[in-house]
């Protein structure tokens, strides 16, 4: 990296959380948690399953994504906000911690150490990825957004960070903090942050599905790949708890929005 951030023209890092930052099994964590303390079935749980495991494969397109955008503000549907982040708080390290690459935290370290800033974008809930952001270093997060109503979660996405909306947060990030976006970074894993990737000068695929792989091919874009989940715990204390059901607003909101997904494709087959 040789683009120090200047004065009139700060420099960014942009990075996607699953599968960029966080190992790609951390969406499979959660079924057991989500079971035990009620949220889904017996069926849910092998349903979600699999469809993360198909998910993890194959990506998602946009039809795919707003379905799970459904699915996820139903299942969130009047959940308590201050619950929501006191177990944040109480399972954040447990859930989290043995999941993230050593290879992005070095990347991290590596644009911190050049000036730039760092910034998580993700689809995931605001309520988790601000912690995971802190975690792990970073300077600013944004996160999809949920309605809140009399200390609720309404059932409605205020901003749902995903696809076209990561480029618009990104944009307004810039705005707000004097980024120039073509000396910035950005780095993710899924076809549908095409948007995120296109928005930047220095954009670089992290375990690519497919569609994106195609995509950096033809571009002539970086790719990496990481692999290997190191724990932080030598540097963040352990805190007490169970993992329980915030995960369906965070990272396992993917794994909920799976269960949304398999369910659609198995109907549309049969």
């Amino acid at each position: 990296m040789t683009e120090h951030a200047t004065e009139g023209s700060r420099v960014a890092a942009f990075f996607d959380l699953d599968k960029t930052v966080i190992a790609k099994s951390s969406t499979l964590a959660f079924s057991r948690p989500f079971f035990q303390e009620g949220l889904i079935n017996r069926r849910a749980v092998l349903k979600s399953a699999y469809a993360q495991f198909v998910f993890m494969l194959a990506g998602a397109d946009a039809d795919q994504m707003d379905r799970m955008r459904s699915h996820i503000t139903a299942l969130c549907e009047g959940w308590d906000v201050e619950q929501v982040r006191s177990i944040v708080d109480e399972t954040l390290h447990d859930i989290v911690d043995p999941l993230v690459y050593k290879e992005a935290t070095q990347l991290i370290t590596d644009h911190k150490g050049e000036g730039h800033d760092v910034v998580v974008v993700s689809a995931s809930g605001e309520e988790l990825v601000a912690p995971i952001s802190t975690m792990v270093g970073a300077t600013h997060s944004v996160g999809t957004r949920m309605v809140v109503a009399e200390g609720r979660y309404s059932g409605e996405v205020g901003f749902y960070c995903a696809g076209e909306n990561k480029a618009i947060a990104v944009k307004q990030l810039a705005e707000q903090h004097d980024y120039d976006l073509s000396s910035c970074y950005a780095y993710s894993d899924s076809i549908t942050d095409l948007p995120l990737l296109e928005a930047v000068g220095h954009p670089t695929v992290v375990n690519p599905d497919r569609a994106l792989r195609r995509i950096a091919a033809q571009r002539g874009w970086p790719v990496l790949t990481f692999s290997d989940p190191v724990s932080l715990r030598a540097r963040i204390p352990r805190p007490s708890g169970a993992a329980v059901a915030v995960t369906a607003i965070g990272l396992g909101a993917a794994t909920a929005a799976g269960v949304a997904w398999y369910g659609l494709r198995r109907r549309r087959r049969s």
